[in-house]
């Protein structure tokens, strides 16, 4: 709390599913490789094509619900969220909305000496969008990225400080790494953290305006 007001902190982890192929193809994932070597007309977004999903993608996004005390959906439902920029070739990403395979879970864990417990509102599956490098007046496009299958994490607005915010980081790290489902490399980017930030008066339950901060990773 400071001068009367408190934070109020909610996390999105896109954690990368540790899978050899893309969500909707058979391109590989691996980070090593030469730039737009794991392409295929699918995951560049070629008209006619047909994307068919991961079922080992769906194995570790049920696992990884389990270990968070999610409900499973027995039907989840993938969705088109239209937006126009050069990594994203189709014009809109694969992902879920109103109907995400993990919801409703919970994570315990540990900040300064005491428990502490976050609701877990969702985890649902998206593919990934390709690396943007710009250079100036131009800019360039690998794509080895697009198409790979991601688990977006996402909390509730119920943390009031950056150790607990720090604290529910690592704790999601170890669980996606105990479970092998995700390598949890930040410098990979192979997990990536969007924090939403408002504050609001002490003892009060209107939140303010909420802001998002892109891949604050460390």
């Amino acid at each position: 709390m400071y001068r009367g007001y408190e934070a109020v902190i909610g996390l999105e982890i896109h954690a990368q599913l540790k899978t050899k192929s893309k969500l909707f193809c058979s391109d590989a994932t691996n980070f090593d490789a030469q730039d737009n070597e794991n392409i295929s007309a699918i995951s560049i977004g070629m008209p006619g094509t047909l994307p068919v999903l991961n079922m080992k993608a769906v194995e570790y996004s049920i696992k990884t619900g389990l270990a968070l005390g999610c409900t499973i959906r027995k039907l989840s439902v993938f969705a088109r969220k239209n937006y126009f920029y050069p990594d994203l070739p189709k014009g809109y990403q694969i992902s879920q909305y109103d109907k995400p395979i993990c919801e409703n879970g919970e994570l315990t864990f540990m900040v300064e000496g005491r428990e502490r417990k976050v609701s877990i509102t969702r985890a649902h599956m998206e593919e990934d969008a390709g690396k943007s490098t710009h250079f100036g007046d131009y800019t360039l496009l690998n794509y080895n990225r697009a198409g790979i299958p991601l688990l977006e994490i996402v909390s509730g607005p119920e943390m009031t400080s950056a150790a607990e915010a720090a604290e529910y980081g690592r704790a999601i790290r170890q669980i996606v790494r105990y479970l092998d489902v995700c390598d949890g490399n930040l410098e990979e980017g192979s997990m990536r953290c969007d924090i939403n930030i408002s504050v609001k008066k002490s003892g009060t339950q209107k939140l303010g305006t909420k802001v998002e901060l892109k891949n604050l990773n460390s």
